[in-house]
């Protein structure tokens, strides 16, 4: 009886310890919500990997990102998707309108993650379908498969094709500071929340004191 009851305070004192290391001490539950605390905890560099658009020339995706003064709010889509792309091009509509009207130093791009398909000349057809402001809005795509690769594991983008030609993928806004890394990663129902923070970074980063080269 004595060790039976033994090996079962061990398992639960086992179980409680490995919950504890796989949600961060319980701060999470899920894989998601922990890939959001590393982030938030330890911002991730933007890869190197080249990406293009409609007017903007080959060039890598840190050296877009990293301009020393904007906040940007990144989506990842492809152009022929009919279901959660359409609502993140949405919200990124609303955000953009806000942004008009507010100013600021935050952009939004959108990175599609189908490259082959969504040349420069895709991107300009459906950036204007979409009625994107360049000065506020743009989109490149990843010139290789293989940087595509490693922008998706960097960032930690889940992307399974669905046998179609069609893809499934985690929705979420990326938040990338001044310097070109991943901040924060908000889901895609936190809009609001998303832009609130990008906006609130910005003017954080506005307010430092200029650097010597």
């Amino acid at each position: 009886m004595f060790r039976t009851a033994l090996l079962s305070a061990m398992l639960a004192v086992a179980g409680y310890a490995a919950a504890a290391w796989l949600t961060h001490d319980f701060q999470v539950w899920t894989a998601e919500g922990a890939r959001r605390l590393e982030v938030a905890l330890q911002p991730v560099p933007a890869p190197a990997v080249v990406v293009d658009g409609p007017g903007i020339a080959p060039q890598t995706l840190s050296r877009h990102l990293a301009d020393g003064q904007s906040i940007t709010l990144v989506d990842f889509v492809y152009t022929r998707c009919q279901s959660v792309c359409l609502a993140m091009g949405s919200s990124f509509q609303q955000m953009q309108a806000v942004l008009q009207e507010r100013g600021g130093k935050v952009k939004l791009l959108s990175i599609s993650f189908d490259g082959s398909h969504d040349t420069p000349e895709v991107l300009q057809a459906y950036a204007s379908k979409l009625s994107a402001d360049p000065a506020r809005w743009r989109f490149v795509r990843v010139q290789e498969p293989q940087g595509t690769q490693q922008l998706l594991r960097d960032f930690q983008v889940v992307l399974v094709p669905d046998g179609r030609g069609d893809f499934e993928h985690n929705a979420a806004f990326l938040v990338i500071d001044q310097k070109g890394r991943l901040v924060r990663i908000f889901d895609y129902a936190e809009q609001q929340l998303a832009l609130d923070y990008a906006q609130h970074l910005s003017g954080a980063a506005a307010s430092l004191p200029a650097t010597s080269p």
